[in-house]
């Protein structure tokens, strides 16, 4: 009688990877992460710098070649453009999951994807404060969102105080990250989800949801929750990002 075959080992768990978005930084996901991580997963959020979609793509891009083994990548608002761009330059991502986040076509902006009905779409001198930055390029400035916009439109399901706190703290995004043409469309080889917040007012849910088309993207819409929920409702988002990580085998 002959020896029982050898169970084949368990094939690792994906490493999770998750890219901010604008007026944000990594600790937008400390709910995620903390839910990602008690299931098992190694979770790395990674600094997005906010400057040039190229660029914050490339930084990105080079992170994922030190990781090992599959990715699951995760990007919210602006952060969807750059993982549409870093995941192109890699061989390691095996899904892409975009979190109230732009989906970029080669050659279409993040700053031309936000909606017809965006908050985004009123006078920039009513939405944000510019400052000029070294080396920025011709024309170029970093914005802060204004207060009001920010807890009225960006954070509007979040309680006022800690709204403000996330104002106050908020890290800048050069113009030039907005108007930087796409160079890549990663979505249309490597399989996709899409978290879409139906109370989002800076990424309208209509143009998550054209966008979310034409990846051919696994849809989830949430009902309520705004341009934030990822801070909101962290157990709505990683209930998603745990169905994508759950696809790579």
């Amino acid at each position: 009688m002959g020896l029982p075959a050898a169970a084949s080992p368990t094939a690792a768990k994906p490493t999770i990877v998750l890219v901010h978005g604008a007026w944000a930084d990594a600790s937008s996901w400390n709910g995620e992460i903390k839910i990602l991580r008690d299931e098992g997963y190694q979770v790395r959020a990674i600094a997005n710098p906010l400057q040039n979609l190229t660029t914050d793509s490339q930084t990105i891009a080079g992170f994922l070649k030190t990781v090992r083994g599959p990715v699951v990548l995760v990007g919210h608002s602006y952060g969807g453009s750059v993982i549409t761009n870093a995941a192109a330059e890699t061989k390691n991502v095996k899904a892409l999951v975009y979190v109230d986040a732009a989906a970029p076509a080669v050659g279409e902006t993040n700053g031309s994807l936000s909606g017809s009905n965006s908050a985004l779409n009123a006078p920039p001198n009513t939405l944000f404060d510019t400052a000029a930055y070294p080396q920025a390029p011709s024309g170029a400035k970093n914005l802060y969102l204004k207060k009001n916009i920010f807890i009225k439109d960006f954070a509007s399901d979040l309680p006022t105080n800690q709204a403000e706190n996330l104002w106050a703290t908020q890290r800048a995004a050069s113009t030039a990250a907005f108007d930087t043409p796409s160079k890549h469309a990663a979505w249309k080889t490597i399989p996709s989800w899409y978290f879409i917040s139906s109370g989002d007012r800076i990424i309208t849910p209509q143009s998550e949801e054209r966008m979310a088309r034409r990846a051919h993207a696994k849809t989830t819409v949430f009902r309520g929750g705004s341009h934030l929920t990822l801070i909101s409702h962290p157990d709505a988002v990683a209930k998603v990002i745990s169905t994508a990580a759950r696809s790579v085998g």
